[in-house]
């Protein structure tokens, strides 16, 4: 039973008592305080009529009886009557009960009264009811047993004795019903408290609380979660679940992927031909699936050497040495490129979808290369399938419109379209002038992919207000005409175990080799920021909060230095170029200001570095700290955790990463607040070891459990359901065609 109602229960209760003895006592006393008011009314009678009592006492019975009946006039006295002292009824009034004869009330009175006393009183049972009968003597000491008899009718004690219990219950069930509402109102506000508290602790605090409690049920809560899904699946996602499970729904059929970015590019150095792999993380958490299930990957040929490297089809086999899947390039002008890519996509969509701070620009001129590229890269795709109804994976804000043309070639084809970014709300999507045609390419798709239910909801309500189309929020699917777009969110995740790791020196050897590479103390504290130099990533904020850190906590000056990874990203773009040239500044001042002899603070490494030594930057690293003002999940932070298999190491993140509803172990933080910012930076560095490895281990065990092949795996089941679905459909219309005919 809760807490609440148990103390409900025992507030009631002790209601309840406090009722019943309070009735009772309350009964007593009123009870006293009536029968001493009678009294006192009985000696105030009789003392009034004494005079006349005694005149009339022997000689003159009849104005005796006047007297008496005198006395009876107050409402409350029903009879009255004179009795002498050897117990003869010498006078009474009509209404005076015979019952009560002189003799007997006299000898109750030297049974039960102090022989001195000079009245006396009784509660007698009648008929009728209680009364009070009140005996009073009057006349000197020779006269002691000359008596007044007085009968008092106290039915209204009954009757208030009724009103009192009855206003205690009325109180009582008053009183319950301020203490139901009482608790439960503190219930609900304790409630709500608690939950303050724990969405704080999850989306981090100013004071950065760390709260073993939430630890604990977050870990017991992904147990449960992780043996269900195995006992229902099977066991942890890895490849050749991933591939078993497409075997088993699909058929084994291969996936074509359309992305604008290529996971291998080919570029033409001074030692001949290298391949390089970009730094993004729509291709970490893709190229893992293609290894594993195989298929094609539709992509921008970019590399300077790409054209060399390709087949006459313009298809080449990767990775290098295991040639698992075919990448298919696509080459665009730089027309094409500047309108489609750095235009529309980059200078449109990529602000639109981004709160951070940068003004979209529209061109009519860069939407119409964005249609025609859309429309180019839907014709290659279009050519690599197998199957009149194949498995086609789009990828990303760059071919919003591809879905729409692929159904228009393809209509039995089950096509996935992922938004790697934040979907706005309707009100900013509403900002774009073709958002009507963006929205209508995306229902091309089977199923529209987000990183967050809040994503998929901003989508819906965008469908709602510029679409002509049903809603059903019950499946989350979007309807038009006989078709059904599911909208679903998938958060996205990496490989499990990464393979690039097998080619990273161990942790140790890493913290020794960055920091002798770098020209570092062995012992300094090292932080490590892993980014594309974009706006979005916060990496000003991030180098400010380094700054605020060392001017709030002196004790890590000389002893903590910040390392910097950004590869250049989307130069052609002005903002980018600024953004460049500012990074520098800041860098620069900061280490203005705290350097020494043989010590900077910040190190900014803005070159393109390969997966494998970005993951030894991590291994090396005592924290990684990612400040994204805005991003759909941000791989870098699950990066980190995959790589730190020493479970050390603190992960510092910001508030507004899809990365942030799963990593809830790290330290969450608004990267615009620098104070918050440079406090869990602070608290990372002191942080004792069991601490780190017991929130480490908690993380690795989420990335492990939900990796990128179960992200896959989940929107491969989904599609191939709805497939199975409309193939089901389909052979129902045929039949029912088929038996209108036969009946025709």
């Amino acid at each position: 039973m809760p807490r609440a109602a148990r103390f409900l229960l025992l507030l009631l209760a002790g209601l309840a008592l406090l009722t019943v003895v309070a009735y009772f006592a309350l009964t007593k006393v009123t009870r006293d305080w009536f029968e001493r008011d009678i009294e006192l009314r009985s000696r105030l009678a009789v003392s009034s009529a004494r005079q006349s009592l005694e005149n009339n006492w022997r000689t003159d019975r009849a104005r005796l009886t006047e007297t008496l009946t005198d006395i009876t006039r107050d409402e409350r006295i029903m009879g009255a009557a004179a009795c002498s002292r050897e117990g003869e009824l010498l006078a009474a009034t009509e209404a005076y009960p015979r019952e009560f004869t002189c003799s007997s009330l006299l000898a109750s009175m030297r049974r039960d009264a102090p022989a001195s006393a000079d009245s006396w009183s009784t509660t007698p049972e009648l008929p009728s009811g209680s009364v009070r009968l009140s005996v009073t003597f009057i006349g000197g000491e020779s006269q002691l047993r000359r008596a007044v008899v007085l009968v008092h009718d106290v039915s209204y004690l009954s009757r208030r004795e009724r009103t009192t219990r009855n206003i205690l219950i009325i109180a009582f069930f008053v009183l319950s019903l301020c203490a139901a509402l009482v608790t439960l109102i503190a219930a609900r506000l304790a409630w709500r408290r608690w939950t303050n508290e724990l969405r704080k602790a999850l989306k981090g605090g100013a004071s950065i609380e760390f709260l073993p409690l939430l630890r604990d049920v977050r870990t017991l809560a992904r147990q449960l979660a992780s043996d269900r899904e195995r006992e229902a699946r099977g066991g942890l996602w890895s490849p050749e679940r991933l591939r078993a499970t497409l075997t088993q729904y699909l058929d084994g059929e291969r996936i074509v992927v359309l992305a604008n970015r290529e996971p291998h590019i080919h570029e033409r150095t001074a030692d001949g031909i290298a391949v390089l792999h970009p730094a993004s993380g729509l291709v970490t958490a893709l190229e893992p699936i293609m290894r594993a299930c195989s298929g094609v990957w539709v992509a921008h040929g970019s590399g300077s050497a790409d054209r060399e490297t390709v087949d006459k089809h313009d298809r080449v086999r990767v990775p290098p040495g295991e040639e698992s899947y075919m990448i298919r390039r696509v080459w665009l002008g730089e027309d094409e490129e500047r309108g489609y890519y750095y235009g529309f996509s980059n200078e449109g969509l990529w602000p639109l979808c981004h709160v951070a701070d940068a003004r979209p620009t529209f061109r009519a001129e860069d939407f119409a290369q964005y249609v025609e590229v859309n429309r180019k890269f839907a014709n290659a795709v279009c050519e690599e399938v197998d199957s009149d109804d194949p498995i086609i994976l789009v990828q990303d804000y760059h071919f919003a419109l591809a879905p729409k043309m692929i159904r228009e070639r393809l209509p039995r084809a089950t096509i996935i379209a992922f938004w790697h970014i934040p979907w706005p709300n309707a009100e900013r999507i509403g900002i774009c002038p073709w958002r009507d045609e963006l929205i209508a390419g995306l229902l091309g798709a089977s199923v529209v992919g987000f990183h967050t239910q809040q994503h998929c909801n901003n989508f819906i309500d965008s469908v709602d207000a510029f679409m002509e189309s049903r809603i059903d929020r019950e499946s989350n699917a979007i309807v038009q005409g006989a078709r059904r777009t599911l909208v679903r969110p998938y958060p996205i995740s990496i490989e499990w175990p990464v393979h690039w790791l097998e080619q990273v020196p161990s942790a140790a050897d890493a913290h020794v080799g960055v920091r002798a590479e770098l020209g570092l103390s062995p012992d300094v504290l090292l932080g490590v920021g892993i980014d594309r130099l974009d706006y979005t990533k916060g990496i000003e904020e991030r180098l400010f909060a380094v700054d605020e850190l060392l001017t709030r906590y002196p004790e890590f000056r000389g002893k903590f230095t910040f390392i910097q990874l950004a590869a250049p990203s989307r130069t052609k773009i002005e903002r980018y170029r600024k953004l460049n040239e500012r990074i520098d500044e800041v860098a620069a001042q900061i280490n203005a200001k705290w350097s020494t002899a043989n010590y900077r603070p910040i190190v900014l490494l803005r070159t393109h570095h390969e997966p494998a030594s970005v993951f030894r930057y991590y291994r090396a690293a005592d924290l990684c700290y990612v400040s994204s003002l805005h991003d759909g999940m941000n791989l870098v932070a699950k990066e980190f955790v995959a790589a730190r298999d020493d479970e050390r190491g603190v992960l510092v993140l910001s508030q507004f990463t899809g990365a942030a509803r799963d990593l809830t172990e790290a330290l969450i933080v608004n990267p615009y607040d620098l104070r918050q910012a440079s406090d869990a930076l602070a608290a990372a560095l002191h942080m004792p070891i069991d601490q780190q490895r017991e929130r480490m281990r908690s993380m690795r065990r989420f990335v492990s459990e939900f990796n990128v092949y179960r992200w896959a795996g989940r929107m491969l089941v989904d599609a191939a359901e709805l497939r199975r679905k409309e193939r089901m459909s389909g052979r129902l219309d045929a039949m029912a065609r088929f038996t209108r005919t036969g009946n025709s």
